[in-house]
């Protein structure tokens, strides 16, 4: 049954820049070479929902967000310049200082409107975060774009286009936590933020020592794949509660009952995707796990304290359509778990040597599937004056421009359960055969997805 359309206006003031609020140092600081690879280079769309907080009633959550992010600044400084392009394709920040792009919008609308569609897909976020023309760009613009959008209720979503190749999700969930910091009164940073980009440069000279699968480019320009063959693709997202999880354990070998819910999720959803997208028995098949690196650097981790950079990984598990359709789910599991394993101090200098090698070359995205676990980055924590989100996290599945990729976000839905999103895109029919073969593979514990109204909107 579908729901009545949910009518509400958003008025926005222009767009301003709000630079830091005391002077930084003007210089260029370099990108490392895990932070430009051709991957990383795109803007993370991300939503934060806050409900009304009775303590906070006197004070505008603009005004307080605008002031506490010019003094955030000060700290995370290069977020103020503009990425720049030199030899070889190389990024670096150019410290100018002239600040992040700020929207203040209002909408006629509560929060109790929404109903439970506080979570991917969300239809009305093109209204909640402005399109600034050319924001799609890397290059010689804001870092960082901002709306904080009042509700009727008292409540507010702030939205934030956020460039990859400037940080991962810890990263961002270190600059989000100091901003919120600062919005409820700290003086700095509990966590001082370092730049230490030179930690990941590709050794002189550059030597590839590690199997780097993620990024074999094993299809001509010309070959048919279907799943990026395709202008129309639906968005979904899949709420997996405890009890889903216990299913899916139930379907490996008690060898793997330790396995991570990471695990158990990836190798689900590489399962049930590859079955909908109906692949040829023999082609192969690729699962690329994103793994946060900073631990594996077990030599001196203290490198990494205050670290907002990308240090990650896409550690590819490779098999055939066939052979991963054909076992069972623990199969699965265990390739995910051995790529997993695969990311050690030195696969990432190799992986660095590999970016300057292959001139930062695109991960493998034929038949791919990628997953990214922000279960960690918890973002719903940030806590700006106003309490715990509603919601915290990605707007939709889709990494980048790559609709295979997705991400696994801990949520608590309507009924107060506490869970994880799994947003996901692809064509209808596909998605389709994908819901249907998570059922299958969850019995009687079918996983709901979660779609929620429709929504039309007018914009001022």
């Amino acid at each position: 049954m579908t729901s009545s359309p949910l009518l509400f206006t958003v008025r926005r003031c222009q767009p301003e820049l709000v630079p830091p609020v005391a002077p930084t140092p003007r210089e260029v600081k370099l990108l490392s070479d895990i932070d430009d690879q051709e991957g990383l280079r795109f803007n993370v769309p991300v939503i934060f929902i806050y409900r009304r907080e009775p303590s906070m009633a006197e004070k505008d959550p603009i005004k307080v967000l605008r002031h506490a992010l010019s003094r955030t600044l000060v700290y995370y400084y290069p977020f103020a310049g503009r990425i720049r392009e030199g030899a070889r394709r190389k990024l670096m920040v150019d410290c100018t200082g002239e600040g992040v792009v700020f929207i203040e919008a209002e909408a006629d609308v509560t929060l109790d409107q929404f109903g439970d569609a506080l979570h991917p897909p969300f239809p009305c976020f093109q209204q909640l975060l402005y399109d600034v023309p050319g924001s799609e760009h890397i290059i010689d613009r804001p870092i960082r774009l901002i709306q904080v959008t009042r509700l009727k209720c008292g409540g507010f979503i702030l939205a934030l286009s956020v460039n990859h190749t400037m940080g991962d999700a810890a990263g961002l969930r270190q600059f989000m936590t100091a901003w919120a910091e600062m919005a409820r009164g700290a003086n700095q940073p509990s966590i001082q933020p370092v730049w230490n980009r030179e930690i990941l440069m590709a050794r002189d000279p550059p030597c590839i020592t590690c199997n780097h699968r993620e990024y074999e480019q094993i299809l001509s320009p010309n070959t048919y794949i279907k799943e990026e063959d395709t202008t129309i693709v639906v968005h979904q997202s899949f709420f997996f509660t405890p009890a889903h999880i216990a299913a899916i354990r139930c379907l490996v070998p008690i060898h793997l009952h330790h396995c991570t819910t990471f695990d158990l999720i990836s190798a689900c959803y590489w399962c049930c995707r590859t079955k909908a997208l109906q692949i040829e028995p023999d082609e192969e098949v690729r699962m690329m796990c994103i793994v946060n690196a900073r631990s594996r650097f077990s030599a001196n981790p203290s490198l990494f304290i205050g670290y907002y950079g990308n240090c990650i990984a896409f550690s590819a598990a490779v098999t055939t359509a066939k052979e991963l359709c054909g076992n069972q789910l623990g199969y699965a599991v265990e390739l995910i778990r051995k790529a997993k394993t695969q990311v050690t101090e030195e696969y990432m200098h190799s992986l660095a040597d590999c970016m300057v090698i292959k001139e930062r070359c695109l991960f493998t995205t034929g038949r791919t599937c990628m997953v990214s676990d922000w279960t960690r980055a918890n973002l719903s924590e940030v806590n700006f004056g106003w309490g715990e989100t509603m919601y915290g996290g990605v707007v939709k599945g889709g990494i980048g421009s790559y609709l295979g990729g997705t991400y696994i976000v801990p949520h608590k839905n309507a009924k107060g359960e506490e869970g994880l999103i799994f947003p996901i895109c692809l064509p209808p029919e596909d998605m389709k055969r994908f819901a249907k073969e998570l059922d299958d593979m969850l019995g009687n514990q079918n996983c709901p997805t979660m779609s929620g109204p429709s929504f039309i909107l007018s914009t001022l």
